[in-house]
């Protein structure tokens, strides 16, 4: 977007560059990076990037300060799945946006979802550097927000993820973590601070009488007790993979969630319709649609909407301008689980050697304990197509994970 840069960088690319970049970030992860990379960062005014971040917090302000909203999302989440000793607010939050042309020209973002759920917090750290170092870009670009440094963001999520236990004492834990696409955060984030990967289906309920019932994990022949769960467990993916855990959601533990399952499914694209918002496209839950209600929110004219489950990851599930037939096949039981909204034209505003480019970019939020939320940096998803993620663009290149870099103002 910014064009000397932009033309800069073009210039000065060699694929040679971008095959070394892609070594450097595989041993800087510790682990081969299994998901596309695009060949270039992306170069946004910070004007951009703190506007972004402002409306997704005050989006997110929004959802977590309204009671009644909070009481209808949790009637949404599953009933083996509503956890018990809920935060008061989410640990770890994500805005994603979409840039469109306004009609005087100008370039403003629209959401596409948002998400209080951790994303990918310690690999886009590292991405960025990577980026920087392999290409030679100048020092003076920032991508950190919110005013933090590479000391205080890391001082941040120390903060929010061990909140002052032993590192012992704290895991990381999810659904098969060593084949996870993500695995390559979960080597940064454990590295840097110092505490373990556990698969969810591996905690052990620790039942003293008198008690309450702790959470362990072993190490070795050891039963080491968990203060704080640094939760990266989908829940679609225990559904979707019929997982029997060794312990109740619906049970209390003596533990801390870092980054509690019931928030997963409050803010969500289940926010959506419940936010009215000029950055917030139109939205309508599908059952209240076909029952003719709130139905003069959306357009008309079919080609300009989009069908979405409300509880789906990477993308899976959408359909653009849905057929009559289609919306009516979806059984009246389940039309409270997908919602209708008004599809956007974003905009492609990265100019590679492969032509103009659409960028996604996603804000990404700590909010520690007694503290307050905080955009801290950013990642960006290059896509040409439909569909911006890393699945729906495979065999092209420049698309793919990115990382968003601004000159100082």
């Amino acid at each position: 977007m910014i064009e000397s840069l932009r033309r800069d960088f073009n210039q000065r690319f060699r694929p040679e560059t971008y095959r070394r970049m892609l070594h450097s970030l595989d041993a800087c992860v510790r682990t081969h990076v299994s998901f596309r990379v695009a060949e270039t960062p992306c170069f946004f005014p910070k004007s951009l990037m703190d506007e972004m971040a402002e409306i997704g917090a005050e989006l997110t302000h929004l959802l977590v300060e309204n009671a009644p909203y909070l009481k209808a999302s949790r009637a949404m989440i599953p009933e083996q799945f509503l956890a018990a000793d809920e935060t008061g607010h989410p640990h770890f939050m994500t805005a994603d946006f979409g840039l469109v042309r306004e009609k005087d020209g100008k370039l403003s973002p629209k959401l596409v979802e948002m998400q209080a759920f951790p994303s990918v917090f310690a690999y886009q750290f590292v991405l960025n550097e990577v980026y920087r170092s392999a290409f030679d870009l100048d020092s003076s670009l920032g991508y950190l927000l919110g005013g933090h440094t590479e000391a205080s963001f890391w001082k941040l999520m120390e903060r929010v993820i061990l909140r002052g236990h032993h590192p012992e004492n704290v895991v990381l834990t999810e659904i098969e973590p060593l084949k996870q696409k993500t695995l390559p955060d979960f080597r940064v984030t454990t590295e840097r601070l110092g505490i373990e990967i556990v698969d969810i289906c591996d905690l052990v309920p620790d039942i003293q009488p008198g008690k309450q019932t702790r959470l362990c994990y072993r190490k070795g022949k050891k039963l080491i007790p968990i203060r704080r769960l640094y939760n990266r467990a989908i829940v679609d993916e225990l559904i979707v993979k019929g997982i029997s855990l060794p312990f109740d959601f619906h049970d209390s533990f003596d533990v801390e969630w870092a980054g509690h399952p019931n928030w997963y499914f409050h803010i969500s694209k289940f926010s959506i319709p419940h936010l009215d918002h000029p950055a917030v496209p139109p939205a309508v839950f599908l059952d209240d649609w076909m029952a003719g209600r709130n139905k003069d929110r959306l357009p008309q004219d079919r080609n300009k909407l989009i069908l979405k489950p409300l509880f789906s990851f990477a993308g899976k599930g959408i359909e653009f301008a849905p057929s009559d037939e289609l919306l009516a096949s979806i059984p009246k039981a389940d039309r409270r689980a997908y919602l209708l909204q008004e599809r956007v034209q974003f905009e492609s505003v990265i100019e590679t050697p492969e032509g103009p480019t659409q960028p996604e970019i996603r804000i990404l939020y700590l909010w520690p304990d007694g503290g307050h939320l905080e955009p801290v940096l950013s990642l960006v998803r290059l896509g040409r197509g439909k569909m911006m993620g890393v699945d729906h663009n495979r065999n092209k290149e420049w698309v793919g994970g990115s990382a968003a870099f601004y000159p100082h103002e």
